[in-house]
């Protein structure tokens, strides 16, 4: 009775909630469902803390407004860059090798070490530390995503994944309260903060690697011929994908609707202080409090995964982002803001929720870590391009315009959500027992 126990998760019934979570699992572990979801909560501090949250009022405040803003994006979107150009060979050697978690060890620790350090130098510096680290935390979530498969049961995986997301917001919300003892008197981030995260995303990362099981698969030696051959991998890629109904429409359609989607986590801190007016110290209360709307839609989106789809689900959560950014587009204060970032902040839940779940449907088992090395370049470039069409609109009008240089840089952003989900709309949606592992 699978339904029941869920539904009194939702009601926090800590015996219930514990069994249930137990139940989604293949081992019926709840320490390992836990421990995978946990990570959600880890890597989704860094997430809004330094990528939505402080790096961006760190550099305009070292830089000035809009250079600060240039700047910001630029780095975090040279580091995506790179990390786009690797992304389908780093999955393919992980089909090749095994080891998924050996590897989401060694990006988890590549991310953590340079975030510590970026309040204690040059802005330069730091923001070469912030690309880094971005880049590290990108890769980590193709291993990350690849586990799911081997820790729940295919007709739970919307819940567990669902779980996992609300677990990370949570961890937005734990971490947005724990930066305000590192604040100085103004409500300023100061280099205790970015201290602060890198100690958190590592504490929260350690069960997934002391007690997630992955499971056992036929692994070949990686050779140094191997490494030269990825250079080819993303032509490769696509060629297989073309063999499976969907998957390149879906991955076309993942890259227009998440430019929008990676712009927002990108320049949220900065919108809200620049644009809407309201301070750091405010702001970051702000961002907290839509964050609830993310941590109670994700379970939510989950269940509704689970019922109709992740197709059907994902132009729901797709049209939803539609109705935020036409708000926060047409009507620039607080009141709008605050109605549409809930709005928003729901649909992004139902993102990470959803979309991973219909590349699994998609996607063919046996080559599930080179289709998300793919699904996750599609990602990757729209947050190259996204967040600099962005900064380079605020750079260039925000003189003449001033706060109307906010609006046209999301309306702009509007567009390519619509593009993405009339995409999606043509993607067929395969039964559940093809492309899953089971």
């Amino acid at each position: 009775m699978v339904a029941p126990m869920i539904g009194r998760v939702t009601a926090l019934n800590p015996v219930t909630w514990w069994r249930g979570l137990g139940s989604m699992t293949r081992s019926g572990s709840s320490v390992e469902g836990l421990s995978w979801a946990l990570y959600d909560f880890a890597n989704t501090i860094f997430s809004f803390a330094i990528v939505s949250f402080a790096m961006g009022p760190w550099a305009t405040r070292a830089l000035g407004e809009g250079p600060g803003t240039l700047a910001f994006t630029i780095a975090g979107s040279l580091s995506v860059l790179l990390n786009a150009a690797v992304s389908p060979a780093l999955g393919a050697i992980s089909d090749r090798t095994g080891g998924r978690k050996r590897y989401l060890l060694v990006f988890t620790v590549i991310c953590i070490l340079p975030t510590a350090i970026i309040g204690f130098v040059n802005i330069w510096v730091g923001l070469l530390a912030f690309a880094i680290a971005n880049f590290a935390y990108q890769a980590a979530l193709i291993y990350y995503d690849a586990l799911l498969p081997d820790i729940a049961r295919h007709e739970t995986r919307g819940r567990l994944s669902g779980i996992g997301v609300a677990l990370g917001y949570l961890g937005t919300i734990v971490s947005g309260l724990l930066l305000r003892f590192t604040t100085d008197a103004e409500g300023l981030i100061t280099p205790a903060s970015f201290v602060l995260v890198a100690a958190l995303f590592g504490v929260f990362a350690i069960p997934i690697f002391a007690l997630v099981r992955e499971r056992q698969t036929v692994r070949q030696p990686f050779v140094a011929a191997d490494a030269l051959r990825s250079w080819n991998q993303l032509i490769i890629t696509w060629r297989h994908a073309a063999e499976y109904p969907g998957l390149r429409r879906f991955i076309v359609g993942r890259f227009f609707y998440t430019d929008a989607v990676n712009t927002a986590i990108a320049v949220m801190s900065l919108f809200t202080i620049h644009a809407v007016g309201f301070t750091e110290g405010e702001a970051l209360y702000v961002l907290l409090g839509l964050t609830v709307a993310a941590v109670i839609a994700s379970f939510g989106w989950g269940f509704l995964v689970d019922r109709i789809g992740p197709k059907r689900t994902l132009l729901i959560v797709l049209a939803t982002w539609v109705v935020g950014l036409l708000i926060i587009g047409l009507f620039l204060s607080p009141i709008p803001f605050l109605v549409a970032g809930v709005i928003l902040g729901a649909a992004l839940g139902g993102v990470g929720v959803t979309d991973r779940l219909l590349l699994l449907r998609l996607a063919p088992p046996d080559q599930l870590g080179e289709m998300l090395g793919l699904y996750g370049l599609a990602g990757k470039f729209s947050a190259v391009i996204g967040p600099v069409i962005y900064g380079t609109i605020v750079a260039l009008l925000l003189d003449s315009l001033d706060t109307v240089a906010y609006q046209i840089a999301i309306l702009s952003l509007l567009s390519l959500m619509v593009v993405g989900y009339l995409i999606v709309r043509k993607v067929p949606e395969p039964p559940p027992q093809s492309g899953l592992i089971e």
